[in-house]
């Protein structure tokens, strides 16, 4: 298991629906995302008030990290201004990691500890929430989905 004190946790997120995950074919949802200055995550269920919250037994998904040095990356190249990681609907947007090497191993931010899974696939709906070709600009870099092992809370680095 690897501590990554390098880890930091820039924003939080929550929302109480989905607005993309099972809308294929369908117009996207409105439910609102929620920034927040921490979540409380419980192990096996997920993040207390989120959409996900015991969606299924053993998800995949129970918490999803984004990494903000990517987002911007995607900004620079799509010539997007004014716009937050918040939109690629990830809970947890980080600085300082590359995602992607934490695929299948333990990892722990702040207290809580996880399992990583797999990539978060970006789908078409980011070229409707960010702008046309934020799906292809995320294509292997769309975050990381996690298992969460153990309870505890998550904050905002300040």
């Amino acid at each position: 298991m690897k501590a990554h004190p390098h880890i930091r946790v820039a924003r939080l997120y929550t929302s109480r629906g989905h607005n993309f995950f099972g809308h294929y074919g369908q117009p996207a949802g409105t439910h609102e995302l929620i920034e927040r200055q921490e979540i409380f995550c419980l192990a096996g269920r997920g993040i207390e008030g989120d959409r996900f919250f015991d969606y299924k037994e053993n998800h995949a998904g129970q918490i999803t990290f984004f990494a903000s040095e990517v987002f911007a990356d995607v900004c620079a190249a799509l010539g997007i201004r004014g716009k937050h990681p918040g939109l690629t609907r990830r809970n947890v947007i980080t600085t300082g990691i590359d995602l992607n090497a934490l695929i299948g191993e333990e990892f722990i931010v702040q207290s809580v500890r996880f399992q990583g899974v797999a990539e978060c696939r970006p789908c078409y709906w980011m070229d409707q929430a960010i702008a046309p070709g934020a799906e292809a600009a995320l294509r292997s870099r769309g975050g990381l989905r996690a298992k969460i092992l153990t309870s505890g809370t998550l904050r905002t680095d300040a």
